[in-house]
């Protein structure tokens, strides 16, 4: 098993492209672990964004900006010419597939009783909370 740490992304002694595949494998599974089950509201994609972003400015570097010479962050565009796979995707397929698993699971099971079964009782005052199917 590979360890890293966060000088590993920034090191200028390993490529470029090995640092991506290191975020490909071993980065990205641990923080999307259970995302069939994750409500994905706005601020949970906005956090994965972030996340990614803050990685790829890790392993990119900073920029020496042509014109006044000093050394800048960044800028989310030219981080997405670099590398455009979105994690939103990723989550979404996972879901899709973790609904057919479920759905083809039999009536007496209780995953599937959950998903398709309806509450009984009052619900609380306001806006209803996001629900996880109404994210498939």
């Amino acid at each position: 098993m590979l360890s890293f740490s966060a000088e590993t992304l920034s090191s200028s002694l390993i490529p470029k492209n090995l640092k991506i595949k290191i975020y490909i494998i071993e980065i990205l599974p641990v923080v999307l672990y259970g995302c069939e089950t994750w409500s994905l509201t706005l601020r949970v994609e906005r956090r994965l964004k972030v996340f990614k972003n803050r990685i790829l400015r890790r392993i990119f570097g900073p920029k020496r900006d042509e014109e006044t010479g000093d050394w800048r962050k960044l800028h989310n565009e030219y981080l997405t010419d670099f590398y455009s796979s979105p994690n939103i995707v990723r989550v979404r397929k996972s879901r899709m597939r973790w609904a057919v698993h479920v759905a083809h699971m039999g009536e007496r099971r209780s995953l599937y009783r959950i998903l398709v079964g309806k509450p009984e009782g009052k619900r609380p005052l306001g806006r209803p909370r996001r629900r996880w199917e109404d994210n498939i």
